[in-house]
């Protein structure tokens, strides 16, 4: 077994690449001498899709953050499902440059094609790290520190199984209502952030 510092250095610096990786889509637009606030306007569609992006890996980190820093001993197993859930989240820079090209454009086609790939990247991040939770919940002695069963289960919670079940409904959705189906995206992103923080104001109620 490895130590878990390595993985840990390794994982958060990746997570910080995607992040920055994302602002690249900013780009000076072309603009008349005295239009240059309109140009800027026109790109809101760039801006919506960083904003969503940025919120959506930066919640993943911080439940990654988290989950880690109670590992102490890193197996090869769960080295390679680390990488699986890093890879699944380099997906998003894709997605997300996708979003704010058909935003751009407001083709309903192309738009629903850009929500359908960012769900099935979304619900792979999801399947990963469930993977990973349940991987650890079985192997309680790569933890820091054993717990009970019941704090244990602190990271298997229902939150990606639900998300998974969110992004599938948005994917379903979105033949029939590019809008709804959007909102069912944002809605599953949505509910990343809310479980992490009602996930951490339990663990801290019980430290």
């Amino acid at each position: 077994m490895f130590k878990a510092d390595r993985i840990r250095a390794m994982s958060d610096g990746m997570f910080a690449i995607l992040i920055t990786i994302l602002v690249l889509d900013f780009k000076l637009p072309e603009y008349r001498v005295g239009h240059l606030l309109a140009a800027i306007l026109q790109q809101w569609p760039i801006l919506l899709a960083y904003v969503v992006s940025f919120a959506y890996i930066g919640t993943l980190w911080l439940f990654h953050h988290d989950f880690f820093s109670t590992i102490s001993q890193i197996t090869p197993a769960l080295n390679i499902i680390n990488l699986l859930v890093l890879f699944s989240i380099t997906l998003i820079n894709y997605a997300t440059s996708l979003i704010s090209a058909t935003l751009s454009t407001l083709n309903v086609a192309d738009l629903r094609t850009a929500i359908i790939i960012y769900d099935i990247c979304a619900l792979l991040i999801s399947f990963t790290f469930e993977l990973m939770y349940r991987y650890v919940y079985r192997h309680p002695e790569l933890k820091e520190h054993q717990r009970n069963a019941n704090e244990e289960a602190y990271f298997i919670k229902s939150d990606p199984i639900i998300s998974v079940g969110i992004y599938f409904a948005s994917i379903i959705i979105s033949f029939f209502s590019v809008i709804i189906g959007g909102a069912f995206l944002l809605a599953g992103i949505i509910w990343h952030a809310t479980a992490y923080v009602r996930l951490s104001n339990k663990v801290r109620r019980r430290a």
